[in-house]
C-alpha cells in the first residue's frame, strides 16, 4: 500500500480525535455559518445600504451649506462694493455741488456766498446720513439673511428641529462674526 495513504489515515484520525476532543459539530458548524451569511446579507441590504444614502445625503448638505456660506460671502462683498460705489458718487455729487456753489457765489456778494457755502454743507451731510442710513440698512438685512441661512442651514446639517433659543444664538453668533 501507499505509505501517504496510512499518513492521510493518521492525519484524519488525529483530525476527527481533535474534533471530538473540542465538542466540533460538522452540521453544527454548516448551520452557523449559514445563519452568518443571511445575517450578513440582511444587514447588508437593509442596515448598510440606508447608513451610507443618510451619509452621502449629509455630504451633500453639507457641500451645499458651502456654497450658500460661499455665495452669502459674495453677496456680502458685492454690497460692500456697492456701498463704496454710492459714497463715491455722493461724495463726487457733493464735490460737484460744492465747486458750482462756490462758482455761482464768487459772482455774488459776500453774504450770498456764504449761503451758498452753508447750502452745500448740508447737502454733504445729509448725503453722508443718507449713506450711512443705507449702510446701516444693508448691513443689518445681511446680518438678518446670514443668520437665518445660518440657522437654516445648522437645521438642515443637524438634522434636528431647533429651538427659538438656539436659532436666536445662532443669529447672533453669525452677527458678531459678520461684525468681525
Amino acid at each position: 500500500m501507499n505509505p501517504t495513504f496510512f499518513a492521510a489515515a493518521g492525519f484524519t484520525d488525529t483530525l476527527r480525535e481533535t474534533a471530538d476532543t473540542f465538542g466540533w459539530n460538522p452540521w453544527l458548524f454548516f448551520s452557523q455559518v449559514l445563519s452568518f451569511v443571511i445575517v450578513a446579507f440582511l444587514l447588508k441590504r437593509f442596515a448598510y445600504k440606508p447608513i451610507l444614502a443618510v451619509l452621502e445625503q449629509r455630504r451633500e448638505q453639507i457641500a451645499q451649506a458651502h456654497l450658500n456660506a460661499e455665495k452669502i460671502k459674495q453677496q456680502l462683498a458685492e454690497a460692500e462694493q456697492r456701498h463704496a460705489e454710492i459714497l463715491a458718487k455722493a461724495n463726487a455729487e457733493a464735490q460737484k455741488m460744492i465747486e458750482e456753489a462756490r462758482n455761482s457765489a464768487s459772482n455774488l456778494a459776500e453774504r450770498k456766498q456764504q449761503e451758498a457755502i452753508a447750502a452745500a454743507e448740508q447737502i454733504v451731510a445729509k448725503a453722508r446720513e443718507a449713506s450711512a442710513i443705507e449702510h446701516e440698512r444693508t448691513m443689518t438685512q445681511l446680518k438678518r439673511e446670514l443668520g437665518r441661512l445660518v440657522v437654516e442651514t445648522t437645521a438642515k446639517v443637524t438634522g434636528k428641529v431647533l429651538t427659538p433659543d438656539d436659532q436666536r444664538r445662532l443669529q447672533e453668533e453669525a452677527s458678531r462674526t459678520l461684525s468681525a
